[in-house]
Parts: C-alpha cells; sequence; structure tokens
C-alpha cells in the first residue's frame, strides 16, 4: 500500500456541496420536465412528491456507486482532488461502492456525528468509511492553500517571490 494523505473533513464537506448543488439541478430538471410533459408541478402535487425524492435518491445512488467504483470520485471529488479509495489504494468496487452509499444513511441516523467523524479521527474516516472499508485520500501532486493563523497576514509580495529588498 502506497502512502497517502487522508482528505480531511472541510474539503469533503466542499465536495459534497459540490455534488447536493448537481443533485438540485437534476431534480430540478425533473420537475421543470414534468410540467411540461404533464401540466403539473410536482411539488403541487402530493402524491408525485415521493415520486420526486424516490427519483433523486435513486439518481444519487447510481450517481455516486457508478462514479467510486469507475475512478473512485464524484464531480466534487473531481473538484476538489480527492478520491474514495478502498484499503488497498484503488477504487471500489460497485458493492463496495453501493455498501458506502447506503452507509451515507447510517452517517446521517446519527444525527451527523458519522459525517463528524472524519474530522475527529487521525485517518479521517467516516462511518460509512468504516462500514464500507473505504478512505478518502487527496490526489498526489494537488496545490495547497496555507492559511495564516498568526495574524500577521501574508508576508510581502517580494518576501513570496525571493526578489531583493528595494
Amino acid at each position: 500500500m502506497r502512502e497517502s494523505r487522508p482528505a480531511g473533513f472541510w474539503i469533503r464537506v466542499v465536495a459534497a456541496a459540490i455534488d447536493f448543488a448537481l443533485f438540485f439541478v437534476v431534480e430540478t430538471s425533473y420537475r421543470a420536465i414534468t410540467r411540461v410533459t404533464t401540466g403539473i408541478d410536482v411539488r403541487d402535487t402530493w402524491s408525485l412528491t415521493p415520486m420526486l425524492w424516490g427519483f433523486t435518491l435513486l439518481f444519487a445512488g447510481a450517481y455516486t456507486t457508478a462514479l467510486h467504483a469507475a475512478w473512485g470520485q464524484t464531480i466534487g471529488k473531481m473538484i476538489v482532488g480527492v478520491r474514495v479509495v478502498d484499503l488497498d489504494g484503488e477504487p471500489p468496487a460497485i458493492g463496495t461502492a453501493l455498501l458506502r452509499y447506503v452507509g451515507y444513511f447510517a452517517s446521517l441516523a446519527t444525527v451527523f456525528l458519522g459525517y463528524i467523524m472524519a474530522g475527529l479521527r487521525n485517518d479521517k474516516r467516516a462511518l460509512h468509511d468504516l462500514i464500507a472499508g473505504t478512505r478518502v485520500e487527496r490526489l498526489p501532486g494537488r496545490a495547497t492553500v496555507a492559511i495564516d493563523t498568526t495574524g500577521d497576514g501574508p508576508p510581502p509580495i517580494a518576501d513570496q517571490l525571493n526578489l531583493p529588498p528595494a
């Protein structure tokens, strides 16, 4: 197994937010198609709302399972530069990727504590990672942003560029 750097909590949150934005676009498109083809707004009809939620859950499951199994990354993870791998460092098998998706609901059922585990554990694995036997790692060669926590602000640009003082 090669050495890798685990992806932390906040970068995973950003990746999830990007994926949720995609799910929102898909759900909105589904509503628009339903409105155009039937003349009914799904949100106004109580009998169609469960179908909308079912479609969204099915789409999210297929999306995350297929992309994790194929490349170890959803679009959100691709953008932030992280990927899901099994414990051998390879993208998870389709069954493992599906188990990881189902594990999201266990992480959610613990009042988000299953997700928060990724910020508290040294290996940065959330509950759904432990259930599926996966981990999320940063891709090698990705630039990181240093955050100034001293309050002094960034060094002068001449220092950053190694220019001689004027």
